[in-house]
């Protein structure tokens, strides 16, 4: 009996240390994480309380057909503008449409002096204002994105924009 001993010894012996080795692997992988965030990074925030990166968006969907345009959230890190523009060769051209919204995440509705046409294709694009709060194309220029591109949605306008629609 003798040998059947040393052998569930040596097994006690080899499993003792498999799960030591795991033990420690544990910790050495999980065990130096920590669940704060790193404060040695830049601050994205700045002095004045406003955030370094800022988000100039618009949430809207296909409109019905008609004189006003609902935009389901603008979001603006300064006091802005949302313009509704007729297309002209797959680009903004004129507009047709315009309303001042303050800085943060605002519903919102544009009456237009013009109405959008059944199957027509249009633009919602942000400008900034230039603080007399009047929107001028020439003086309040389009909003750009990190990458340079103007920040607009193209919409359509259909009169079965279906049973999702949300503005």
């Amino acid at each position: 009996m003798e040998p059947e001993s040393g052998v569930k010894t040596w097994q006690w012996v080899v499993t003792a240390i498999v799960i030591i080795v795991l033990i420690i692997i544990g910790i050495m992988v999980f065990g130096g994480r920590s669940t704060e965030a790193p404060t040695d990074g830049p601050n994205p925030t700045d002095t004045n309380g406003t955030s370094s990166t800022e988000v100039n968006r618009i949430v809207m969907s296909d409109q019905y057909p008609g004189n006003v345009v609902y935009l389901s959230s603008v979001q603006l890190a300064n006091p802005g503008w949302v313009a509704v523009h007729k297309d002209n060769n797959g680009q903004p051209g004129a507009v047709i449409g315009s309303t001042y919204f303050e800085s943060g995440i605002n519903p919102g509705r544009i009456d237009l002096s013009e109405s959008t046409i059944e199957g027509g294709t249009y633009y919602a694009m942000l400008h900034s204002d230039n603080g007399d709060k009047i929107f001028s194309e020439t003086t309040d220029q389009p909003l750009r994105d990190s990458r340079g591109n103007v920040i607009m949605r193209l919409f359509r306008a259909a009169a079965s924009v279906g049973a999702d629609f949300k503005g």
